[in-house]
């Protein structure tokens, strides 16, 4: 089959492609920009990248008229826009009408449980991208689910943060709020198996695990799996905006993000029986166990795709990742430093493995503290790190950089600064003849970019001459 897959670099897409390929499918990355799309994909020979972005009707023309089924993955939790539940019902709109076009006979949608008549307005976005999916030339299958758990989901990366740093937490009222979280490994069962499934068409579904517990007893349990002793006191005087904070501070997101989890968090997530487990074939993991497992993947250094490295922790690219790619030149100020390579795999293997716990080789107190002062000003710190403590590939987050452009084989790598500053910021490495170039570019924005510069220029010639020696030998 030709299957369309939207949403083809977010979490669930990356996880969800190798396994329809691996069926003996042809799948159709949709991808806004092909610069983020994985480089397998690319010489995969039955995968087909294409660059489509579903607000601009006219890139559509770029899916083929031969599909036979489509993924809409298509969310926006932290979308900064006030009106992104327009945003979101035009982007299905569109993708609707040009589906209709097409051979596709089922699209599957993965939204979240709507239970609740107090719904956060992400859940009402979710239920009315429902309704607009829903058509008469094709069959709709929609899978709700509700927290879900593996490694790089941004609710494991966010309750695994509160556990490991927190030995004991005042925390806000809503975590006795109840929920059913669910096992990746399942989500993805759910969504593989039901392809072509006629028993599941123009139906909807909410799929969840065995357990109904509190997020309190998750972060217990989860403190359980790690083998560590946590106590949890709950005060009911901690207001939304202070537990966005509270998120904010002591976790990897964003405050965008946490703003919309704690407005989310508050609704009470119960999936309503169906048969779909037994349609399907598919007995959802424990809790415990989809821990377990997620830090199974984690320790093998085999986590396919992170919440982190999605635009929603972005504070800048968006939808433009390609305008980054060329560095300017004018007006702008550079420090650059060059020194000779004693071995050139040796070094290029430093560069992959820059920040997260490897750090930056040289001052690293200075980039903390640089961390420190970014989150406090609302930035994103070092909080993110980053996936693969050895593999970069352009998209991905990198503590507050951004990772631009990464080829081995060409030997260069370039990172676009996430964090909050007046201006721009570019730092690339590259080898050329056993030579390691290394440039920090700064594009100030006004008058306040140029004394910034200048103020952290003693900074920079401490921190980046000690770089270049420590990754050039």
């Amino acid at each position: 089959m030709n299957i369309l897959v939207t949403g083809a670099t977010g979490y669930i897409g990356k996880r969800l492609i190798p396994l329809l390929v691996n069926e003996g499918h042809h799948v159709i990355c949709a991808v806004r920009d092909k610069l983020r799309a994985d480089k397998s994909y690319l010489q995969e020979e039955h995968i087909d990248v294409i660059e489509v972005d579903f607000l601009k009707p006219e890139t559509l023309k770029n899916i083929p008229q031969q599909i036979d089924a489509a993924y809409y993955l298509i969310h926006s939790m932290s979308n900064t826009s006030n009106d992104f539940e327009k945003l979101e019902e035009e982007c299905a709109s569109n993708f609707k009408c040009y589906i209709e076009k097409t051979e596709a006979q089922q699209v599957i949608y993965l939204s979240g449980i709507i239970n609740d008549k107090n719904l956060s307005k992400h859940l009402k976005s979710r239920k009315n991208v429902e309704h607009t999916l829903q058509s008469n030339s094709y069959a709709l299958t929609v899978f709700k689910a509700g927290i879900i758990v593996g490694s790089g989901s941004s609710s494991f990366e966010i309750i695994r943060d509160l556990v490991e740093k927190l030995p004991f937490m005042i925390a806000p009222k809503w975590l006795h709020t109840k929920t059913q979280p669910l096992a990746v490994r399942d989500v993805l069962s759910f969504l593989f198996k039901s392809l072509g499934k006629k028993e599941t068409f123009n139906k909807s579904f909410d799929i969840f695990g065995p357990e109904v517990l509190t997020y309190k007893q998750m972060l217990l349990q989860f403190a359980e799996v790690r083998q560590l002793k946590r106590y949890i006191l709950t005060v009911p005087v901690m207001t939304a905006k202070l537990s966005s904070y509270w998120l904010y501070f002591v976790t990897s997101t964003s405050y965008k993000l946490a703003s919309n989890l704690v407005d989310s968090m508050g609704v009470e997530i119960i999936g309503k029986p169906s048969e779909i487990n037994t349609i399907l074939d598919v007995q959802p993991l424990s809790y415990k166990d989809a821990v377990a497992l997620a830090f199974e993947k984690i320790e093998q250094n085999s986590i396919i795709s992170s919440w982190k490295d999605s635009f929603i922790s972005s504070g800048r690219l968006k939808n433009s990742f390609h305008k980054y790619i060329n560095v300017p030149k004018y007006g702008c100020f550079q420090d650059y430093k060059e020194r000779k390579v004693n071995d050139n795999q040796k070094t290029i293997d430093k560069i992959w493995a820059i920040g997260g716990q490897t750090g930056w080789y040289y001052g690293n107190f200075l980039w903390k503290l640089r961390g420190y002062l970014d989150k406090l000003f609302g930035g994103i710190g070092l909080r993110r790190g980053r996936t693969s403590p050895t593999n970069l590939e352009p998209g991905d987050a990198l503590d507050f950089w951004r990772v631009i452009y990464a080829d081995k084989e060409k030997q260069k790598l370039l990172l676009y600064a996430e964090m909050k500053l007046p201006g721009e910021a570019w730092l690339e490495f590259k080898i050329e003849n056993s030579i390691l170039k290394q440039t920090a570019t700064f594009r100030p924005r006004g008058i306040l970019g140029r004394l910034y510069w200048y103020s952290v220029l003693p900074f920079h010639g401490f921190i980046f001459n000690g770089m270049i020696k420590k990754l050039s030998t």
